[in-house]
């Protein structure tokens, strides 16, 4: 194994990344982000879980597919990773290993490898996880907004993140130029696709806002992302693991004075509880749709199928006004002997 070899595989991550998948393929800064995920995670997989040295990494390291499934295995148990998600994570190093293989012919055998690697069965009737509002607002009120500059910067996250039912890599791509502060305050988020979609916001939300402001921008720059973190002096965009922790800290806390707060919390939660409560409020399907930024709209449908709630009550309004009597509850094979034995088939 040489360096020219290891260096080679690097070279190859490095031009997908920022070559050829925003120049060539015109994809979104999220879509690459998501990839570029991938490959970070599966690098530390091999470096922190097998032990393989980063020098030691090249292309000819995945031809042995015990690596790739063993790395599938690994979001499974050890990051509690759902199935879709694991699903889009070897989608996506199947997309980075097929570019190489067309750059070089040599490494179409460790592609065609991967394809035999099956997908993992995701449940498409299993039930949307969401947050009732007292769980909601137990969460919110964890962060210390008052004495922890942070805590108010979380706050903040979860506010906008719940009022927008903005993705989570839509809500780190927002700059400072794509939130509109006015008498109809709504930001800008670029969705999948490229697709831009304007969103309305509360006014109980911009005035979290307009605090957060004076800490954490006191300078305006449009072009400065809105949540971040400083690094090296710089003011680089918020990671999505660190999101996950802090709403993974607080959901642990606001547990323990609040029992409708699920045992696990993710950042997706929050969309998802807003789609609901809307939908339970009465926003119609085709106009939620839009809202989310779904492509396709029968994706929303999976929001009135779940509603078991909503189904009950339309149920009871259904069946309230009909005049069922105590004759009608009485079984037909009362006292019947005959029919009884036909029933149980012992006739």
């Amino acid at each position: 194994m040489t360096k020219v070899a290891s260096m080679k595989f690097f070279e190859y991550a490095r031009k997908y990344l920022t070559e050829f998948m925003p120049r060539h393929r015109n994809l979104s800064e999220n879509t690459i982000q998501s990839n570029r995920d991938s490959l970070n995670l599966l690098i530390d997989y091999a470096t922190k879980q097998l032990e393989i040295p980063l020098k030691k990494i090249e292309v000819k390291t995945f031809q042995d597919i015990k690596i790739t499934t063993g790395f599938l295995d690994w979001l499974k148990e050890d990051r509690n990773c759902g199935n879709s998600t694991i699903n889009q994570r070897l989608s996506c190093i199947r997309s980075f290993l097929k570019y190489i293989a067309y750059e070089d012919v040599t490494y179409a055998s460790i592609y065609s490898m991967l394809l035999t690697i099956p997908q993992r069965k995701v449940d498409k009737n299993k039930t949307i996880e969401f947050m009732s509002e007292d769980a909601l607002k137990a969460i919110l009120s964890c962060p210390d907004t008052k004495s922890n500059k942070n805590g108010l910067r979380d706050c903040f996250y979860m506010s906008l993140m719940y009022d927008s039912a903005a993705r989570n890599s839509e809500m780190l791509s927002i700059k400072m130029k794509d939130v509109i502060n006015n008498n109809t305050p709504y930001i800008f988020v670029n969705g999948k696709g490229r697709k831009k979609r304007t969103i309305p916001l509360m006014h109980k939300t911009m005035e979290i806002y307009r605090t957060y402001l004076k800490k954490f921008h006191s300078s305006y720059n449009p072009e400065d992302y809105l949540f971040y973190v400083i690094h090296r002096g710089e003011k680089m965009k918020m990671s999505d693991d660190n999101v996950a922790k802090f709403i993974s800290k607080y959901a642990k806390q606001a547990r323990d004075k609040c029992s409708k707060v699920p045992c696990k919390v993710h950042p997706h939660m929050f969309r998802r509880s807003r789609a609901m409560h809307l939908y339970r409020s009465g926003m119609p399907l085709p106009l939620l749709s839009e809202f989310l930024g779904h492509e396709d709209p029968e994706t929303t449908l999976i929001y009135a199928s779940a509603d078991t709630e909503m189904k009950r009550k339309a149920i009871e309004k259904a069946t309230i006004n009909l005049d069922i009597n105590n004759e009608m509850l009485v079984p037909l094979w009362k006292d019947d002997d005959e029919m009884i034995r036909k029933l149980y088939g012992l006739k």
